[in-house]
């Protein structure tokens, strides 16, 4: 994603990507990963399935060569200019389930001053009814994430899941739709060309003042006719209920593919990002899709931007964040409370706790409290 950011736009996206993992043949199989890049850990006994069927030796491992992977990520060539982490996973697991958390736990360790984020993938329900172990792993992954990471991405592979198509050719898929949801949102941000920069700019200060504890993220996306909206003429009504109705499906349509199920009124914080070609978007747009996301979750504190990109489509990106609970993730906690334990000390201050953590009481509109960026 972040050679495609480049190659289109100009702007790199991410300040180091590493896989890390104990398995040989996972990391020999990333051929999109440089060589150094890709980091291999633990012991000879880990062998080649991972730590262990069921997460357990992972914090061994992970504390006596967490420094390793924590020194290979900070000699990126862009940590510098690093605005958060991100630790991606399948709970499911046996390494990523237990390993996550711990290495979450070890960069706000290190660098306290920039939030660490997790992206956590749930399992198939067909795994979950058919491995004891899916389930403990799920269960006990999300239980010390939440310990630790300033915010958690919750995905649901079953909504991204096409039954017919092919083993290999599906995790690919999967893998695509889910980095495609975070593009418009990290591309927004770097951009330095002044035709390409909203005129209510989304950036890394605005992401990080919404994001907390369980989050969503979906986005939406319709072809703009060839004719485009504003062709018909300025202010005329056929051009209005174009721009209305256009704006209210792609937003009804990033909604219906949240990330996971989840009731939007429950999130106390949101964001959302309209894409588009600059001649399609206006002051009128903008106020309604503002008005359908405070209608969509009532309680949230509302953050949004344009960002004036793309040629044929309109796309709309939204982000739910810090729902107080959420079915599926209560399921795995409620019904395995013998092994879900902390596998890790709680952190030294509550989880929400970072640049941003202050009570909140501007109108979603004002820009107060807003952090500076470091790009």
């Amino acid at each position: 994603m972040n050679v495609r950011a480049r190659v289109e736009r100009g702007v790199g996206i991410t300040g180091g990507v590493f896989a890390v993992d104990t398995d040989t043949t996972v990391l020999n199989g990333l051929h999109r990963i440089k060589s150094k890049q890709r980091i291999l850990f633990g012991t000879p006994q880990s062998g080649s399935d991972g730590v262990s069927a069921v997460s357990g030796p992972g914090a061994e491992v992970i504390g006596s060569e967490g420094d390793r992977i924590i020194d290979a990520v900070r000699a990126a060539k862009g940590f510098a200019e690093t605005d958060a982490f991100m630790v991606l996973c399948g709970a499911a697991g046996s390494t990523g389930s237990k390993i996550a958390s711990l290495l979450t736990q070890k960069l706000k360790e290190r660098h306290f001053e920039k939030p660490v984020y997790n992206l956590i993938v749930l399992p198939f329900e067909d795994e979950v009814t058919t491995g004891e172990a899916t389930f403990h792993n799920t269960a006990t992954c999300l239980k010390s994430a939440y310990a630790v990471a300033d915010a958690i991405f919750l995905i649901d592979n079953q909504k991204y899941a096409e039954k017919d198509a092919s083993v290999k050719d599906e995790l690919a898929k999967l893998n695509a739709s889910v980095v495609e949801l975070f593009y418009e949102m990290l591309c927004a941000g770097e951009e330095t060309r002044r035709a390409y920069i909203g005129s209510k700019l989304l950036d890394a200060g605005d992401i990080i003042q919404t994001l907390r504890g369980w989050s969503v993220i979906g986005q939406g996306k319709v072809p703009i006719p060839r004719w485009g909206l504003t062709s018909i003429g300025k202010g005329h009504f056929r051009e209005k209920v174009g721009e209305a109705g256009r704006g209210t499906q792609v937003l009804d349509t990033a909604i219906s593919k949240l990330s996971l199920k989840c009731n939007p009124a429950d999130a106390r914080r949101a964001l959302y990002l309209l894409a588009a070609p600059a001649g399609e978007m206006s002051v009128e747009l903008m106020g309604g899709l503002g008005t359908s996301v405070k209608e969509i979750a009532p309680a949230a504190i509302i953050r949004g931007g344009d960002y004036p990109r793309g040629r044929d489509s309109l796309s709309i990106t939204i982000v739910l964040s810090e729902f107080p609970n959420l079915p599926q993730v209560a399921q795995y906690l409620m019904k395995a409370p013998a092994v879900v334990t902390p596998e890790i000390a709680p952190s030294p201050v509550p989880m929400v706790a970072g640049p941003s953590a202050q009570p909140e009481t501007q109108h979603s509109d004002e820009q107060a409290d807003k952090p500076e960026d470091s790009v």
